[in-house]
């Protein structure tokens, strides 16, 4: 990147998160690549209970990505791959942002926290799977330096998509 990144901050997520999560992931262009829309809410309540318990466990988690105002505008983390397909038994990076805050550089910014975070957890070696046609995701893992290390199709929604590796 040839521009500055801006400040992000990631901590633990909370209850509240859940809703920020809920709202902005509300957004259809936000969701293209996940199913086309947002969970319910008892999803992403279960799932800030799940990170939060990830993070007292391993050192890692998918955190609640914070801007310069301390604004909820999304997640990003680890946390192990949970299919019985795919990277089984590795950790995943992974991020997902509010559509207003797109192209500013807070995921390039808030991933290399998380490899930061990660590594310092004793990972090893992640991965990143992203769908082929996602070009944004894309461009942030070779913004991270990782590799394109296999193509596959989705078992359920039989899409392409890519698994990047970066070793830590």
């Amino acid at each position: 990147m040839n521009r500055a990144l801006p400040a992000v901050r990631l901590r633990v997520p909370t209850d509240e998160d859940a809703v920020a999560w809920h709202r902005i992931f509300a957004h259809p262009d936000v969701m293209e690549h996940q199913g086309g829309r947002a969970a319910e809410l008892s999803v992403y309540e279960e799932l800030t209970a799940r990170q939060r318990r990830h993070d007292a466990e391993r050192g890692f988690c998918l955190w609640t990505m914070l801007d310069e105002q301390d604004r909820v505008i999304g997640f990003t983390g680890a946390q192990p791959w949970e299919y019985d397909w795919g990277p089984v038994g590795e950790v995943e990076i992974g991020w997902r942002l509010a559509r207003e805050s797109w192209g500013k550089g807070y995921v390039t910014a808030a991933a290399l926290q998380t490899l930061e975070r990660v590594r310092a957890a004793g990972v090893e070696s992640v991965v990143a799977m992203v769908a082929a046609d996602n070009t944004r995701s894309v461009a942030v893992t070779q913004r991270l330096g990782m590799r394109l290390a296999e193509t596959f199709t989705a078992p359920l929604s039989r899409r392409l998509g890519h698994c990047y590796r970066l070793d830590l």
